[in-house]
């Protein structure tokens, strides 16, 4: 397969020390590397253009160990997206770059898969998109479960909401088993912006949608953005807890026998 030319992407990868249930996670070792460098190698497979935004010395101290690109921002940042933002801004002035398009990628996502990343790229060939993300598609009624972000959209593939809560709706369940996989989508927390519409997203203030469900992506949706959305049967593995972090050095393990 030919791989995609990626030469007008920034991939962004937002890494904080503190997180409030897993302190210092993407320094937590998985096999022989700490998690920011799987999550930086596994980026770079797809994209040429990759650099970590940090907030943090040992964060910053332990990208340059593996000679990857590092950039460190304030550590009054609200959330990854404004944090993105800023790392693009001076990453463009250190390389004197204008990138078209950015990817923000979860710093805790070790398993990144590089279909995850493919279907994001690929959703900037509709020139009608301006942001994107991926979500993935349920097979199975068992992994319907809490804890996750659901997205239902439209038939060109534009997100209609995304929700904490299971959507759609079924309301009766008897034929729900027959038809399930092409109903449920799994929210994946990876976007593409062009440059000018991360900006724009960062200039909007915090929707009520956005507060109620805690979702920063529908803010967008709110100001009547449009989000395209690549579909992927590639699973994500977060790591947001000992347990995830548990979980990963475990499926790490298998795959590396």
């Amino acid at each position: 397969m030919m791989k995609n030319n990626t030469s007008n992407f920034l991939g962004v990868i937002p890494a904080r020390f503190n997180s409030s249930r897993l302190m210092g996670k993407p320094l937590k070792i998985i096999g022989d590397k700490p998690m920011i460098q799987h999550v930086y190698e596994k980026a770079k497979i797809v994209l040429e253009n990759v650099v970590v935004a940090t907030d943090d010395d040992k964060i910053f101290k332990c990208v340059e160990s593996f000679k990857g690109n590092v950039i460190l921002t304030k550590k009054t940042h609200k959330n990854g997206t404004s944090r993105c933002l800023e790392a693009v801004n001076n990453w463009n002035k250190k390389v004197n770059k204008d990138y078209k398009y950015i990817i923000n990628i979860q710093g805790d996502e070790p398993l990144l898969s590089k279909d995850h990343l493919n279907k994001l790229i690929i959703c900037f060939n509709d020139t009608d998109t301006n942001f994107a993300t991926v979500a993935l598609e349920f097979s199975d009624q068992d992994e319907l479960g809490d804890g996750k972000v659901y997205l239902v959209k439209d038939i060109n593939n534009f997100a209609l909401y995304f929700s904490r809560n299971k959507i759609p709706f079924v309301r009766n369940h008897k034929n729900e088993n027959k038809e399930l996989k092409n109903k449920y989508f799994q929210h994946i927390g990876i976007y593409g912006y062009k440059l000018e519409t991360l900006k724009e997203f960062c200039d909007l203030g915090t929707s009520s949608l956005e507060d109620s469900e805690k979702l920063e992506q529908l803010r967008w949706l709110e100001n009547g953005g449009k989000i395209k959305v690549g579909v992927t049967k590639q699973r994500s593995h977060p790591v947001d807890t000992e347990e995830d972090l548990n979980i990963v050095r475990e499926i790490f393990a298998k795959n590396h026998h």
